[in-house]
Order: structure tokens, then C-alpha cells, then sequence
């Protein structure tokens, strides 16, 4: 017991310089609970036959802990995985016009629903519909919290108690083991599969379809590919049956982008125009993928079956707040100006980046890295790569890309774990990815004051891993 009097007291700790500034930034009540625990710690610790603890090394740990608590969970990271619009980092980084436009939004009173002109109450739809309507061809739009929040509504409205037909090809799962399937059943709709796992004809809609239909539907496959002895029902058949039915055409394109990727070199994907043209009457997509805007399901089409969905109350417990559609606004009039599309999107530029130009990055990082890791047994060379668009964007297809692979030598493979680790415990984690026996940095995502950043920051370290 004699030990544990030794003890500095908490008022005593607190009235240290050290811990005083710490009040000064992160208030008395954190540091005081930080300080009980680390008192309590060191008591236990004692009990079972450790040495008294300096005061010196009491405040330490509190610092440490105090940071810890201080450390926001949503952090910023260097994304060199290769995948651009990576699910689990965020998915598309906004442009600086988005983050301006939230910013307002978030610092001050806005027009929401309220419409300027008139002095009354407004939709807030009406921020984004305009636009959208211009950029896709729809007639109306409305706006969700996700793309899978606009299925559910579009099948809650449209579909509850009826019939659905798809294509047995076409009931994907996405990430978190989260499949249409089930979102049908919970929105209410009964699903009808139709064809084959790879092959399905225009008869077997036709036979499927009976007087408790809702809608045919089509699910693009954008997050997985079929491919060899396969067959699909063209969109434009699919919607002339519906027609010939009575039934709405509806398509969910997931990763749909409102521009052709063609133009610049990137594989096609369909787009909403092309969609509507071949007769869609609704369309669904989200906002975080190949658009290049925040989280949000957009539903464009029709003017009668959009009013349908604003209707239903669950439209209100989906809706998103001002910060968003902020942040879509000025994505989309970006899309107004396509020329320079790709150098003003953030997610475009990082997709459409030269190869040429991610290497020249490469050969700049490459003696920092090497330097950073001289004390451990591994080689750091610049290597090809390929990067993926992500988030389920033409999954098959890939993009020329360079980068850095750090390799063990020898057969000491642990040691790539431990540069990972202390590549992750950085003050702005680096994520990268092991595959192959190296850990690989793939610099496409890496803009320019990422790049300084990134250099300071390895600099910095006195041996990363070590």
C-alpha cells in the first residue's frame, strides 16, 4: 500500500503544464476521465507486482490517450488500393465546386423548401430536378439516400402485392451480402425469374406476364460479368412488351453515368439517355459512383409514375438533407459543360489519368519510400498495374496504371504485414494492398498535394515498421 500513496493525485496531474494545455484544447472533463483511468490502470498494475510508474510516464500515457479520444473516427486516407471508387473509403472523392457548395449550405440558412420567387413553400427535389431532367431526357426526378432506397421505393409504390418479372441473371447481390431479391420481398413485390442463370429471351417475359404484373424490370449488371453462351433481351424489346401490356419498363443501372465514357477512352457503359431511348419509363442509379457526386439514389423518368413515388411516405423517411443535394446540385452543372468534364470531376479526372503521368509520380516517391524502409530486408521498385473503376463500375475491365511494390527478400513475407500496419498507423493512413507476395501503392488516386503530403508525412518517420 505503501507504493500506491506514491501515487500523484489526479488534481496534482491536472495542474501539470502538460496536462493544462490538454484542458486548454480538449476541456477538463475528457482529460480528468483519461486521467482517472490511467491512475487506476497504474494502481491495478502495481497490485500485481509492477514497479511505481513516473509521474513523467503517467502523464504520457494520458497525452496518449487524450489524442486517441481526440482522433475522429471518419478519417482521411491515401487511397493507392488501385480502386477508384472504393465502397469501403467513400467511393467518389467530390470536386472542389461540391465541397464549396456543402459548405454554404452547412454555414448558413438555405432555400430547401422554400421557393424564392413565390415567398412559399417548396420541393426540395426542385434543386436537382431541372438539372436532372436536362442532362438524362427524363421528364421528373426525385431523389433518395441511396440507389438501393430508390428500388425499395420505386417497388413499395409500384409493386406492392404484384408481380415483378426479371431476369434470373440479372438478381444480383451487392456488398453486405444485400440482394434484390430481398429488397423485394421487404418492399412488398413479389419476384417472378424468368430465363436462365445466362440465358434469357423476350418469350419468357411474355409468358410470365399475367394480370397481377406490375412492371418489367432489368437489373444492370454492373457489379459482375456473364460471359460465353449468354443471352439477354435487348431494352428496347423489353419495353415495347411492357408497353404492348400496359406495364412501365424499368431500369436499375446502378453505376449509370449520364456521360459516354467512350470519349475518353474508358469502356462503355449505358447511359441514362440511352436507356430512355430505348424506352425506358424509370430509371434508377446512385450518386456516389460513376456520376461523381455524394451518396444518393436519383429515379428519373416519367412524370405520372415519379409523382406516384413522391406520394408514398416512405419518400420522406428516405429523403435527403440540404448538404447533399448541395453537393449534387453542383456536380451535376459541371455535366453542362462536357468538354471540360473530365479535368473539373474528381472522379473522372482520377479514371481518365495517363498512365505516363501516374509513373512520373512513381519515379518522385520512389527515393522517399526506399529510404523510409533502408533499415528492413525489401526491395522497392516502380511497377505496372492495373487499377479497377470500383463499386461495381465495369467490373471486368481495368485501367493502365503504375505504382510502387514493396517485396520481401528472401522469404521473410511477415515483414510486408508489418509495412502495411505501420503504413495504416500513419497520421493519414496510407492503404495500399498485398497481393502476389508485395505490398502494392497504386498512385492513380494520388493528386498533386496528396503527393507533398504523402512525402512530408514519410519523411517524417524514423523508419517506417520499425
Amino acid at each position: 500500500m505503501t507504493n500506491l500513496s506514491k501515487l500523484p493525485s489526479v488534481d496534482r496531474l491536472l495542474a501539470t503544464p502538460a496536462l493544462a494545455a490538454l484542458i486548454d484544447v480538449h476541456g477538463r472533463a475528457l482529460v480528468t476521465g483519461i486521467v482517472r483511468a490511467a491512475l487506476a490502470a497504474a494502481r491495478d498494475a502495481v497490485k500485481a507486482g509492477a514497479p511505481l510508474p513516473a509521474e513523467t510516464e503517467i502523464i504520457e500515457k494520458v497525452g496518449a490517450g487524450v489524442t486517441a479520444m481526440a482522433q475522429p473516427k471518419l478519417r482521411a486516407v491515401f487511397n493507392l488500393t488501385g480502386t477508384v471508387l472504393h465502397t469501403n473509403l467513400g467511393r467518389a472523392v467530390l470536386p472542389e465546386e461540391a465541397i464549396e457548395a456543402m459548405a454554404t449550405a452547412a454555414r448558413s440558412a438555405c432555400a430547401l423548401e422554400y421557393d424564392i420567387a413565390s415567398g412559399g413553400r417548396g420541393d426540395r427535389d426542385d434543386i436537382v430536378n431541372e438539372l436532372l431532367c436536362e442532362l438524362t431526357g427524363a421528364e421528373a426526378a426525385t431523389v433518395v439516400n441511396n440507389n438501393a432506397a430508390a428500388v425499395f421505393l420505386l417497388l413499395n409504390t409500384l409493386a406492392q402485392k404484384k408481380e415483378v418479372v426479371v431476369s434470373r441473371g440479372e438478381l444480383i447481390e451487392i456488398g453486405g451480402a444485400f440482394r434484390v431479391p430481398d429488397i423485394m420481398q421487404r418492399a412488398g413485390a413479389k419476384l417472378v425469374e424468368v430465363g436462365t442463370t445466362n440465358r434469357t429471351h423476350l418469350k419468357d417475359f411474355a409468358e410470365a406476364i399475367t394480370p397481377r404484373t406490375a412492371m418489367l424490370m432489368k437489373i444492370h449488371a454492373s457489379n459482375y460479368a456473364i460471359q460465353g453462351f449468354t443471352h439477354a433481351v435487348p431494352e428496347n424489346e423489353l419495353a415495347t412488351l411492357a408497353h404492348e401490356h400496359g406495364l412501365p419498363f424499368v431500369v436499375d443501372l446502378g453505376s449509370g453515368t449520364l456521360t459516354d465514357l467512350d470519349r475518353w477512352g474508358l469502356p462503355h457503359e449505358p447511359t441514362l439517355r440511352e436507356t430512355f431511348a430505348a424506352g425506358a419509363d424509370l430509371v434508377t442509379f446512385s450518386g456516389d459512383k460513376l456520376l461523381g457526386g455524394p451518396q444518393a439514389g436519383l429515379l428519373v423518368g416519367s412524370k405520372e409514375l415519379i409523382a406516384r413515388i413522391k406520394k408514398n411516405p416512405l419518400k420522406r423517411a428516405l429523403r435527403v438533407g440540404k448538404i447533399t443535394l448541395a453537393a449534387l446540385e453542383a456536380v451535376l452543372r459541371l455535366y453542362r459543360d462536357p468538354d471540360r468534364l473530365h479535368l473539373r470531376l474528381t472522379a473522372l479526372r482520377q479514371l481518365t489519368r495517363p498512365e505516363a503521368e501516374i509513373r512520373a509520380v512513381a519515379e518522385r516517391l520512389l527515393p522517399t519510400l526506399q529510404k523510409s524502409l533502408a533499415h528492413l530486408p525489401v526491395t522497392v521498385d516502380i511497377v505496372a498495374v492495373k487499377s479497377q473503376i470500383g463499386s461495381g463500375s465495369l467490373p471486368v475491365d481495368r485501367l493502365p496504371s503504375a505504382g510502387l511494390a514493396v517485396r520481401p527478400q528472401g522469404k521473410k513475407g511477415g515483414v510486408l504485414n508489418r509495412i502495411e500496419a505501420a503504413l495504416r498507423g500513419l497520421p493519414k493512413p496510407v492503404i495500399g494492398r498485398i497481393d502476389e507476395g508485395a505490398l502494392l501503392l497504386d498512385l492513380r488516386c494520388l493528386n498533386e498535394a496528396e503527393e507533398h503530403e504523402f512525402v512530408a508525412q514519410l519523411s517524417a518517420t524514423r523508419g517506417l515498421g520499425a
